[in-house]
């Protein structure tokens, strides 16, 4: 969406434009009524002319007196760039999460930005692991229904934490490293305590990705013998049984007509 100024110049453009169309078009009317109109008075045809050249002049008049009071308003301030550029970057992640596969594809951005701006630290690594995690998670979602789709918005929120934690670690790796000796002694403390931290809540989300991962594979685990198949072994027994009987039967009808001697 265009911002205030932008939208105020593009109102007075069209309405200058406009003015200037309806001023020609009543000029040339009131002209070909002055031209057509005979001596003799004005029949059905020339009011026709005449009303149509009044309604044009009144149109363009009307247009000229709008574009006059929009031009006498203070056009709006110009935008911060700072800002214009955040509207500019915010209208093309919409256009994009429109798209089919937008979602997924500023996903992957985000992941590939966060992954470079950690590069060098020691929260990288953990980065990496819960990126590989959180995409495993991702594969599994659809079918962590039931009794499992508390767990998988439990992950989405401590996915949230766990990075907003390993930005937190690379600031205070990055500030360590500027520090004075005095300075040093506290802030290496914060960062070991703040990484130990990030290292936990990794390796519990990678526990949980498992997790979920055993509940899965349990719960289309299939039984030993599928029921069908019980019924089809019956249905063969069965029909041996039956096969049996008519061969003993057959065996015994041969037996009773064999002619004696």
């Amino acid at each position: 969406m265009a911002d205030e100024r932008t939208r105020y110049f593009r109102q007075l453009g069209r309405l200058r434009r406009s003015a200037r169309r309806w001023s020609v078009l009543a000029g040339g009317l009131g002209g070909a009524t002055a031209v057509l109109t005979p001596y003799a008075g004005l029949g059905l045809p020339d009011a026709a002319w005449a009303g149509a050249a009044g309604s044009a002049l009144a149109l363009a008049a009307w247009r000229w007196i709008d574009l006059r009071a929009l031009a006498a308003r203070p056009a709006p301030p110009a935008l911060d760039p700072a800002e214009a550029a955040a509207r500019s970057r915010a209208r093309l992640v919409a256009a994009v999460e429109r798209l089919p596969v937008g979602s997924g594809v500023l996903a992957e951005v985000r992941r590939v930005r966060g992954r470079v701006a950690l590069r060098g630290t020691t929260a990288g690594q953990q980065w990496a692991r819960l990126d590989r995690a959180s995409l495993t998670l991702a594969g599994m979602a659809p079918r962590l229904t039931g009794l499992a789709e508390p767990a998988v918005l439990e992950a989405a929120a401590a996915d949230r934490s766990l990075r907003e934690l390993a930005n937190r670690v690379a600031s205070v790796e990055r500030a360590l490293r500027l520090a004075p000796t005095d300075a040093r002694t506290p802030l290496a403390d914060a960062h070991a305590a703040l990484n130990a931290q990030l290292e936990s809540g990794v390796a519990a989300y990678e526990r949980l990705v498992v997790a979920a991962a055993g509940y899965l594979a349990e719960d289309a685990r299939p039984e030993p013998t599928h029921p069908a198949a019980d019924r089809l072994t019956e249905a063969t027994d069965l029909l041996h049984g039956v096969a049996s009987a008519l061969a003993e039967l057959r065996a015994g009808g041969a037996g009773l007509r064999a002619p004696t001697r």
